[in-house]
């Protein structure tokens, strides 16, 4: 390891490469999806883009013509390693919540910030200039690596499902979309609704991604006063705009880790059933609360290897009709799904409410003796001194979605998240770092 393998040159080449991704809003856009953008034209512009920057450093692209998926290949041989990162990105949220614009990747003080730049942008750059330093420095693959671009992680993952009915499988591979050293083992993930009857009286629409916990509940309803009351007894900040109503404030973190956030829609759904009293608003107030392990509503769902079920209640809206709510699950590895689901039926049954699947997402296991893991780990425990053991995680990375392949970075221990949330960012050093551990990786695995 004495030849240095990422140089000043691909630094720089990644973070501008960042910065044309990071300049493409790319969250799902129903009104602009078509035969050929079917989520949407600014994640078909992101797909376009990161193409476009692959075939300028001597890969190979194809694109989906449906829009779906999209790779880049470089390197010959019979097996194929496989890169698989994702192109889409969650909702900026209210632009003035930021310090710079989310979609102009600013750097300041070491930092590069901009939506994307942690999730998954930020990586995928950094793997594929990892790739295209050991172009630069003469090596020859002895397999073909294929950077493989999906383009609705953040919603269904229909983009990849397309990709494995067209494509033939890999044969190994890392998904660069969580941490270091190694993830070998992601809970299942469970994505429904919550549904019961309307109400007259109320009327609220709160609307945010399954995946992160909400950081900002707005209510401008009937008993206004009364609800600040409930939120006061509460203990629950929010602020306070006059006769524009009031926002509740709480904590985003990805749904993963739910018991690190605060959410602000329940905290809302809380104080509204103190003001009006209802069995579904009871549901919040006197059997869910804010317990993100769901221990008051089925117990204690955990195993030894993968730690404690978590779940995030992201959405909820209350018409006349119906009242709605987004449920998201992390299921530890080693928990029946069904059994767990007939659980929540019964649980949530004498609040009137039902259960309506929405997706599953199975777990992914990739035992810890494998060639591919312990190649990453002594690269990375090389690269850092970092003996930290493999993990297991409550996220749902693309991992899952092929064969013999783990999530492998790109953050380092110690990283702050800030995906999905305001002012994601990423620092440049870190990044980096990141690279140099992604060279000697995969010089490893496709060098002879």
């Amino acid at each position: 390891m004495s030849k240095k393998l990422v140089t000043e040159k691909e630094q720089s080449q990644a973070v501008e490469g960042l910065k044309r991704l990071v300049s493409k809003p790319s969250a799902y856009d129903q009104a602009t999806v078509s035969k050929t953008t079917p989520f949407g034209q600014g994640i078909d512009d992101a797909l376009t883009e990161v193409l476009k920057i692959a075939e300028e450093n001597g890969f190979k692209t194809f694109k989906d013509p449906e829009g779906h998926y999209g790779y880049a290949e470089i390197g010959s041989g019979d097996k194929n390693f496989g890169v698989i990162g994702h192109m889409d990105v969650v909702p900026a949220g209210d632009p003035n919540d930021w310090d710079s614009d989310p979609f102009t990747a600013t750097i300041k003080d070491g930092y590069i910030y901009g939506r994307g730049t942690q999730d998954d942008k930020g990586p995928s750059m950094a793997a594929m200039f990892a790739v295209k330093a050991l172009v630069d420095r003469g090596y020859k693959f002895n397999c073909r690596i294929r950077f493989i671009f999906g383009t609705d992680e953040e919603t269904l993952w229909r983009g990849i499902a397309v990709y494995n009915q067209k494509e033939s499988p890999i044969d190994f591979g890392i998904a660069p979309d969580a941490e270091f050293p190694l993830i070998y083992a992601e809970k299942g993930l469970e994505q429904s609704y919550l549904v019961g009857p309307g109400m007259d009286h109320l009327s609220i629409d709160l609307k945010n991604a399954f995946n992160a916990v909400p950081a900002k509940a707005p209510y401008n309803g009937p008993k206004l006063d009364e609800v600040k009351a409930a939120l006061d007894k509460h203990g629950f900040k929010y602020d306070d705009h006059g006769s524009d109503g009031i926002t509740v404030v709480g904590k985003a973190v990805h749904a993963m880790n739910a018991p690190q956030g605060t959410n602000a829609v329940l905290r809302l759904a809380i104080a509204l059933d103190d003001v009006f009293p209802n069995k579904v608003l009871d549901f919040f107030g006197k059997k869910f609360k804010e317990d993100a392990t769901a221990t008051n509503l089925l117990g204690d769902v955990e195993d030894e290897a993968s730690g404690h079920l978590t779940m995030n209640i992201s959405s909820l809206k209350i018409d006349k009709k119906e009242t709605r709510m987004q449920v998201d699950m992390r299921i530890p590895v080693t928990v029946d799904h069904d059994e767990l689901i007939e659980k929540l039926k019964k649980a949530a049954e004498p609040y009137g409410l039902h259960y309506e699947a929405f997706d599953y997402v199975a777990p992914l296991y990739v035992p810890t003796d494998s060639d591919l893991v312990k190649t990453l780990m002594s690269t990375y425990k090389d690269l850092t001194g970092d003996d930290t053991q493999p993990q297991i995680s409550g996220g749902a990375t693309f991992a899952r979605t092929m064969h013999n392949c783990v999530a492998y970075g790109a953050m380092l221990p110690g990283t702050p998240d800030f995906m999905h949330q305001v002012n994601e960012n990423w620092e440049l050093k870190s990044m980096y770092k990141a690279m140099d551990i992604y060279a000697e990786a995969i010089k490893r695995l496709c060098v002879d």
